[in-house]
């Protein structure tokens, strides 16, 4: 009873140090998620946001100067000389807005581009046509389909596509631990398709996010979780427990933040304004954007964000495969000298039956299921999934 009683404490303090070890993972997460959402969503700010004013005289030139200096910075005002002019800068996302003064002003817009910068838009030409005494009427030239009206339905996609992602990355790199790295990649793309087609579902017949090119959202939404799965399960090779935290900064705090499913660039800080141009959350939102609200404009660089993600996945894979495969072949090396050793040592059969006996019984002879450090593997699989309760 009193071995039992003195093991005790060893025994708490060491489950405590455990558990304070793992607590080390929620408080980043914790911190990451407040910087990231806090210092991108808290002041939106538009700075350089393009608008147009649609006139040649003086007059559309005179307001289109007062807007931008009284501005400080928030609006670039361009004038253009007519109205089919200033729905082609809309309609290719070249201008959030454009204004038609006159007697009865009217306010050009496109809410498919960001409902939240049409927002800013409305209020500043409201305030411009209130100074004239007459109510604004406004256009919408891009409208979002029915059932997405604040255009931020797609933005709520990512985030579902991508959780499912990179949650599934800690199953493949904790449970599939033991697979080979080829049939973890595999694996990789399987859970990609039906991430990606969870993900159509939602945006076509159950919430009927677009109402037309249902298919290209499809091939996007796969292309973006393929991305992340394989950049996931090919970090895992080298971060262990540590991957959903790096996948978590990769793909929700840098990635959300950036996407502009929300606010714009234009309306953002400017680290995260710039890594809208490259991210890959940003290329599968303005690509939906484009195949479904614009016409294709500006497609084929969005498609290239995605691919690029992608690409980077395959190499990470493949570097992967490179380390495990040198890890594996130390450890052979490591073993060969090890039964060398024993071969040496073993001079008579009852020698070499004690080595084998004491081989057999050694505690990293082996990580079987079953065996101690095949516990500790599944042990070390089970924590590392449930770390992703941060999604």
């Amino acid at each position: 009873m009193s071995t039992g009683q003195s093991a005790a404490p060893g025994s708490t303090a060491a489950a405590l140090r455990h558990v304070l070890s793992h607590l080390v993972t929620p408080l980043l997460m914790c911190v990451g998620m407040g910087l990231a959402y806090l210092g991108a969503f808290h002041a939106p700010q538009p700075h350089d946001l393009r608008v147009d004013v649609v006139g040649s005289g003086p007059s559309a030139q005179v307001l289109a100067q007062t807007l931008q200096d009284k501005g400080d910075g928030a609006l670039s005002v361009r004038t253009v000389a007519d109205r089919a002019t200033a729905v082609d800068h809309l309609r290719t996302q070249a201008s959030y807005g454009a204004y038609l003064p006159g007697k009865s002003p009217e306010l050009l817009v496109a809410a498919a581009s960001s409902d939240t910068s049409a927002t800013v838009v409305q209020k500043v030409f409201t305030e411009v046509a209130a100074g004239q005494g007459a109510p604004l009427k406004v256009t919408d030239e891009a409208p979002t389909a029915d059932g997405d009206p604040t255009g931020q339905g797609i933005f709520f996609l990512l985030v579902a596509v991508s959780i499912g992602s990179y949650a599934s990355v800690a199953v493949i790199g904790g449970a599939g631990g033991v697979l080979a790295l080829r049939i973890r990649a595999l694996l990789a793309v399987g859970a990609s398709f039906v991430v990606s087609v969870i993900g159509a579902a939602f945006a076509g017949p159950l919430f009927g996010l677009v109402d037309h090119g249902l298919g290209g959202l499809w091939a996007m939404a796969w292309l973006y979780s393929a991305g992340i799965l394989l950049i996931g399960v090919g970090l895992h090779t080298f971060l262990k427990r540590w991957t959903t935290l790096g996948v978590m900064v990769l793909f929700v705090m840098l990635n959300f933040t950036s996407s502009g499913g929300i606010f714009r660039p234009e309306l953002q800080p400017g680290f995260f304004g710039a890594l809208h141009s490259f991210w890959n959350g940003a290329g599968f939102v303005e690509g939906v954007r484009s195949h479904v609200y614009f016409g294709g404009h500006a497609l084929g660089r969005h498609l290239l964000v995605l691919a690029l993600w992608f690409a980077a996945g395959l190499v990470v894979v493949s570097l992967a495969g490179l380390a495990e495969r040198k890890r594996r072949n130390a450890v052979t090396g490591a073993e060969t000298a090890a039964t060398g050793t024993h071969r040496r040592v073993a001079t008579d059969p009852a020698d070499e039956s004690a080595a084998g006996s004491a081989a057999a019984v050694e505690p990293g002879a082996g990580e079987r299921p079953g065996t101690r450090a095949g516990t500790e593997t599944e042990a070390a699989a089970e924590e590392e999934m449930e770390e992703t309760v941060a999604v």
